[in-house]
C-alpha cells in the first residue's frame, strides 16, 4: 500500500464518489478546497487532455496558462502514473459521446 493511502483518503475517495450532480460537486470542492486548489487542479486536467491529443507544451502553455514545469509534471503522470488521467479523460470522451 501507497503511504499516503489510508482511512482519510479512503473516506475522501468515497465521498468523491458519493456526488450525483456537478451541483454537489461544486458544493463539495467550494468546503474542502480554496479556489485555487481548484483550479489548480482544473489547469492539470485540462494540460492532460491537451497532452492527450498531442497538443505542444507551447500550444498548451498559451491556452491553459501552465507553466512548462507544470505541463512536464503532468505529461510523466500521464504516461508513466498510476493511469488516472487515462481513466477520468476516457470516461468522460465516453460520457459526452453518451449525450
Amino acid at each position: 500500500m501507497i503511504s499516503w493511502h489510508n482511512r482519510s483518503t479512503d473516506e475522501f475517495c468515497e465521498a468523491l464518489l458519493s456526488l450525483k450532480t456537478m451541483e454537489e460537486c461544486y458544493a463539495f470542492l467550494d468546503d474542502v478546497c480554496t479556489i485555487r486548489e481548484v483550479l489548480d487542479i482544473s489547469q492539470r486536467l485540462s494540460v492532460a487532455k491537451m497532452l492527450a491529443e498531442g497538443i505542444s507544451y507551447a500550444v498548451i502553455s498559451k491556452e491553459t496558462g501552465a507553466s512548462t514545469a507544470t505541463i512536464s509534471r503532468v505529461s510523466k503522470c500521464y504516461e508513466y502514473g498510476s493511469g488516472g488521467y487515462k481513466t477520468v479523460i476516457e470516461r468522460c470522451k465516453e460520457a459526452k459521446n453518451n449525450d
